[in-house]
């Protein structure tokens, strides 16, 4: 049987900022959603990235493996990786049996189908947070709110550690009263090591004009990241993690 195709974007080698321990990211194409802070649009259609074989990703991997010790390993983003869950589970799994620590950065939108066992085979989720409800969850990203609350679901089931992430974009959700709905949110949840508040940034502006796609927040200037930063203070409290 010959191993499945898929496309990405790039890869990242020594990479710290994207699970625990130095990493090789890789950019899976192709998203479903539109997220009005997205910077990474020339990433929605899979065939804008370049094709790969399941077992040419994993030996890319893999060469980095003396890198990795105890805490590194292999984070898979997108784009939304989901998006291309059979090839996804594939990769994962050839490393999982390499001794390869997976982690999986997205928003769990996908195929529900694969979530048990692309589950089975993740480490650790960076959980990128969309809203605080499906109202929010659809002011941000465009798209109605469809498979991430069963993803999150299953994880919880399956007690896979989670790192939230959540982008503060100005005028959307910078307040520290979407802070207080945030944090009920989280204090819902178990197995979280780490919540992060990412300030929105307009370096993506660019590949819109590009690109010649709209972009939602041509007119937004980057979040201020000492307010950011005050923001994650707070929330930080409202969890009693300080």
């Amino acid at each position: 049987m010959n191993p499945s195709k898929g496309y990405i974007s790039k890869i990242e080698s020594f990479a710290t900022a994207d699970g625990p321990g130095i990493r090789t990211v890789v950019f899976l194409s192709g998203c479903t959603l539109r997220c009005l802070y997205c910077h990474n649009p020339d990433m929605w259609d899979p065939k804008n990235g370049v094709s790969i074989t399941s077992e040419e990703l994993f030996q890319r991997i893999r060469r980095f493996k003396p890198y990795y010790k105890e805490k590194g390993g292999v984070t898979f983003c997108g784009g939304e990786p989901l998006f291309q869950s059979p090839f996804l589970l594939e990769v994962m799994k050839l490393c999982k049996a390499d001794g390869i620590h997976v982690t999986l950065d997205t928003a769990g939108v996908g195929n529900p189908h694969y979530f048990d066992e692309i589950l089975d085979h993740t480490d650790l989720i960076l959980l990128d947070f969309k809203g605080v409800d499906a109202e929010s969850f659809e002011r941000m990203t465009q798209v109605k709110e469809s498979s991430s609350t069963l993803f999150l679901e299953k994880a919880q089931a399956k007690q896979v550690k989670l790192w939230i992430r959540y982008v503060i974009v100005p005028g959307e959700n910078d307040t520290l009263e979407y802070m207080d709905r945030l944090a009920m949110k989280i204090k819902g949840l178990n197995h979280i090591e780490k919540v992060e508040l990412l300030p929105y940034h307009t370096l993506g502006n660019v590949k819109y004009e590009k690109l010649g796609i709209e972009n939602p927040l041509k007119d937004a200037d980057g979040m201020d990241k000492d307010y950011c930063k005050y923001l994650q203070d707070y929330l930080n409290e409202q969890l009693g993690w300080q």
